[in-house]
């Protein structure tokens, strides 16, 4: 059975190419703007001005708006990291230098080098632990280097001697018994960092 003998086939080929030519010719006469497309450039013009087209720009503002909240809010969390890492540094060095320190007046005890009798023990000052002692014809070293305070940015370390008072800001001089920073600063859990 051919398509030319069914009346209906025949009918319905003819119906979609007629429909088929309709279409082009509406498409060349007003105009598509781009080839193969099946807009016309009035229907491009429409969407142009259509109310929803704005949608995306609102979308784009909220979509900064969202950025810029959170961003507000990492902010502070940053900071919060800085700030204790700073605070984790300070401790480390803190505990360095007085070890350094126990270490000096341990060999002192021990006799194994010569003292001032009014140090106690201790070290005249940090860069006694730098520079190193004496010790059975050996330098023994305490001390890499001063490390540098993360608070203040500089090697300048609060002292207090043996001598001093435990709350005293001045320094006697004689001995290094104990450091801390010279920073006024308040630590994340709410203590004054020249009291560690």
């Amino acid at each position: 059975m051919s398509i030319c003998s069914n009346p209906a086939l025949v009918a319905n080929a003819f119906g979609i190419k007629r429909r088929a030519l309709a279409l082009r010719r509406r498409i060349e006469v007003r105009g598509a703007s781009a080839p193969g497309s099946f807009f016309t450039s009035e229907q491009h013009e429409g969407a142009n001005s259509n109310p929803e087209s704005g949608l995306t720009l609102v979308e784009l503002i909220i979509c900064v708006a969202i950025v810029a909240i959170l961003a507000s809010a990492a902010l502070p969390i940053a900071r919060f990291q800085v700030k204790r890492e700073k605070e984790r540094e300070l401790r480390r060095d803190l505990w360095e230098m007085r070890d350094a320190i126990d270490r000096y007046k341990d060999a002192a005890d021990k006799g194994a080098m010569q003292i001032k009798t009014d140090s106690y023990g201790y070290p005249p000052d940090l860069e006694t632990l730098v520079n190193g002692v004496e010790i059975q014809d050996k330098k023994v070293k305490f001390l890499r280097r001063i490390p540098v305070d993360p608070m203040t940015g500089t090697t300048d370390w609060g002292l207090r001697s043996n001598q001093d008072e435990p709350d005293s800001d001045s320094f006697g001089g004689q001995n290094v018994f104990d450091v801390h920073t010279k920073s006024q600063g308040t630590a994340l859990d709410g203590t004054k960092y020249s009291t560690w």
